[in-house]
């Protein structure tokens, strides 16, 4: 863990005090905690829904060979 110094204005200082005393944990550890909700949380969200949609449509037999369409797509107009 490393240390670092954060410089809040007076009414972001009083409304963490205040949910620190009233939850009891600290200051920091209600910091450490909405940084990681925002920053790391939101990451770790999507990846896990990228991670969920993968082979999807695998079974589906009406979507036609994907590799034929592309070569389909590839082909000059009128050939």
């Amino acid at each position: 863990m490393r240390r670092t110094q954060l410089y809040l204005e007076d009414d972001l200082w009083q409304a963490l005090q205040l949910r620190a005393r009233q939850s009891g944990a600290t200051m920091s550890a209600l910091v450490r905690k909405a940084i990681r909700d925002v920053y790391i949380g939101a990451a770790t969200d999507r990846k896990a829904a990228m991670a969920g949609i993968i082979g999807l449509w695998k079974d589906r037999d009406d979507l036609g060979d994907p590799q034929e369409h592309i070569r389909k797509l590839r082909r000059p107009a009128g050939k």
